[in-house]
């Protein structure tokens, strides 16, 4: 009824080391830094439109976090203009989303000091946004 396969199957590459392998581990660093640094895109984001010593220290602590999983590469950091009408709400909640997302990469690599920075930044952002928004969500 079918025919057999004559060649070798592309996706079983036994016996060949050419083939680039990443571990679990590495996989989690890729992802949780990609995290990160779109958590850090939104912090400049807010900076430029609400500035404050908290965003400040924020931005800092999360370039370290991703220059720190990412083998001491630095972040790339656009330079943020202001907009014209500011939408603080919708860029907190974008913020407490990624934050959200970084915490539980964070947790399943167990990587303590980005956890701890995850949270921290999700209680900030809950705390800009109030209790209704972020229960609404």
């Amino acid at each position: 009824m079918y025919e057999p396969i004559r060649t070798k199957s592309v996706h079983t590459m036994a016996g060949t080391s050419d083939f680039p392998h990443r571990s679990r581990e590495e996989e989690l660093d890729i992802q949780l830094a990609g995290h990160l640094a779109a958590l850090l895109a939104v912090t400049d984001e807010l900076r430029a439109v609400d500035p404050s010593a908290d965003l400040d220290t924020a931005a800092v602590r999360l370039a370290e976090q991703v220059a720190r999983l990412r083998g001491g590469q630095v972040p790339v950091r656009a330079a943020v203009t202001a907009v014209a009408e500011p939408h603080l709400a919708a860029l907190h909640q974008r913020a407490h989303t990624l934050a959200g997302r970084a915490l539980v990469v964070a947790a399943s690599r167990a990587d303590t000091a980005a956890a701890i920075l995850a949270a921290e930044r999700m209680d900030a952002h809950a705390e800009a946004l109030g209790p209704r928004e972020v229960a609404a969500r």
